[in-house]
């Protein structure tokens, strides 16, 4: 059965009216368990996902760095996410298992921002061994959802 979080993370633009119809609940419920959610923080926020590439807007460009750190006595890893996620190019952290440690998803204007950003500061903290720079050519899916629009290639022939 479905949930009031399966639902907001499904669609959050749902109302409050219509999650409480879709799980035969009472209005008043559902705004006081979602007010919960927010307030625990359970619930971070609501975004739309934006395919870019089909408004014009100024250029940017999307680069996933891998990360090979030395976890800190005491702290491990977290303080060292806590650094990169303090600077506003860095979109999202996460802590891997595998070859590297961290997956920092940024953002910039150009590929020479991001080298620079790579350089200059991500590079430059304490225990950062290795960096490794991924650049973003196209999203095909985003959070779920398909930025591409599906053409039906009318040569394939069915078989069956």
């Amino acid at each position: 059965m479905k949930t009031i979080l399966d639902l907001l993370a499904e669609n959050p633009r749902l109302s409050n009216h219509d999650i409480a119809v879709m799980l035969n609940m009472d209005e008043a419920a559902v705004d006081a368990e979602i007010a919960r959610l927010e307030k625990e923080g359970v619930v971070r926020g609501y975004r739309a996902i934006v395919d870019w590439s089909k408004v014009e807007q100024k250029e940017s460009v999307i680069a996933l760095i891998e990360l090979k750190v030395t976890p800190r006595r005491d702290t491990g890893f977290d303080e060292i996410a806590e650094e990169i996620l303090a600077f506003d190019e860095v979109d999202s952290v996460h802590l891997m298992s595998g070859a590297y440690d961290f997956a920092v998803y940024v953002t910039g204007r150009t590929i020479q921002d991001i080298a620079m950003f790579v350089a200059r500061r991500l590079s430059t903290i304490e225990s950062v061994m290795s960096t490794a720079t991924h650049f973003v050519l196209k999203k095909y899916k985003d959070n779920g959802v398909l930025l591409v629009d599906s053409e039906e290639d009318e040569r394939r022939i069915d078989l069956l």
